[in-house]
């Protein structure tokens, strides 16, 4: 004889969801971590002839620059019932997408806004609320590395589709798609560069970082090649308005590690002639310079989209205990 399975519930936990959960983007004691990638420093100067390098002023520059950003947030942590005597953790969790075109002019063309239980349960039956619902998104596992490995592989779909949605409908091809954060799962896109400001690893020997730490105002390194768990090209970059701190106002880019070295190397000229003069000022953005102007302003806006999430948790608690 089988037991038929009990109807998925939920509780949601009281903790304040921004509590216990690591999802910062700061490091233990704000140190570097040494990194263990493969790194081909000879991509575009032998290691030994590094330096700072201006762009190449020559090529034509695109007529329109697209900026790909996404931010997510945990609206509750919730314990799905149902399916056997422990309940499953999970999140109740909003995130959106948006781009902006800067053609003469910059806009913000288009957003997604998305919200979604994940778990790891199978059972977990969609959360309704009468502000907002939470559709059940399976998780690989139940940890909270693995719903936040979920809900980033849902942000970022959201972010290719708004990008394929604009190219599909634009087909200039003369374009420059800057990807806020690393290029992994979006290497395919054409045209598009990685835009990394927090330096969670140093992931250079001795010599070529102290090219780096040299570089003046609109300089770049020269392109290298970088393996981890993936492949790419990258080059760090110096931004204006940054003094005192070591690497202040450094960011690194990155490109598909299928690029010809000659392409890694136009895409490393392109942004070090496009981005400088959109970095953002102190008085107007905490991280400034690193968060370009277009980058800052569309997260406020994006955050502003995702709601009240004060409103929204009041009303899981409400259906969880209706």
């Amino acid at each position: 004889m089988t037991t038929a399975a009990l109807p998925a519930t939920f509780t949601v936990d009281p903790w304040d969801p921004a509590y216990g959960l690591a999802f910062g983007d700061e490091l233990e004691g704000g140190a570097l971590q040494e990194s263990s990638a493969e790194l081909n420093l000879d991509t575009e100067l032998p290691a030994d002839q590094w330096r700072p390098l201006d762009p190449d002023p020559g090529p034509a520059v695109p007529a329109t620059v697209l900026f790909l950003d996404g931010v997510r947030r945990i609206d509750a942590r919730v314990w799905v019932h149902g399916n056997g005597p422990q309940p499953a953790p999970g999140i109740a969790a909003s995130y959106a997408a948006g781009l902006v075109c800067c053609d003469g002019a910059a806009r913000i063309t288009d957003v997604i806004v998305e919200r979604g239980l994940f778990t790891s349960a199978a059972h977990a039956a969609d959360i309704g609320t009468r502000h907002a619902r939470y559709p059940a998104l399976l998780a690989s596992g139940p940890g909270m590395d693995k719903l936040s490995l979920a809900l980033q592989q849902c942000l970022g779909a959201a972010e290719v589709q708004l990008a394929n949605a604009f190219r599909a409908a634009h087909r200039s091809g003369d374009d420059l798609l800057v990807v806020d954060g690393p290029l992994r799962g979006r290497t395919h896109l054409a045209r598009t560069v990685g835009y990394i400001k927090t330096h969670h690893a140093s992931y250079l020997p001795a010599g070529p970082a102290a090219v780096v730490a040299a570089l003046r105002p609109g300089q770049r390194s020269p392109v290298f090649a970088m393996g981890t768990s993936w492949r790419r090209n990258s080059w760090y970059l110096q931004l204006p308005g940054a003094a005192g701190a070591p690497w202040a106002g450094v960011v690194r880019l990155e490109c598909s590690a299928d690029l010809p070295p000659a392409q890694a190397t136009a895409l490393a000229d392109l942004t070090a002639r496009l981005l400088p003069p959109l970095a953002s000022t102190a008085h107007k953005d905490p991280r400034a310079p690193q968060n370009l102007v277009p980058i800052g302003g569309l997260e406020r806006e994006l955050r502003r989209r995702l709601g009240d999430q004060q409103l929204l948790y009041r009303a899981l608690r409400a259906a969880a205990s209706g």
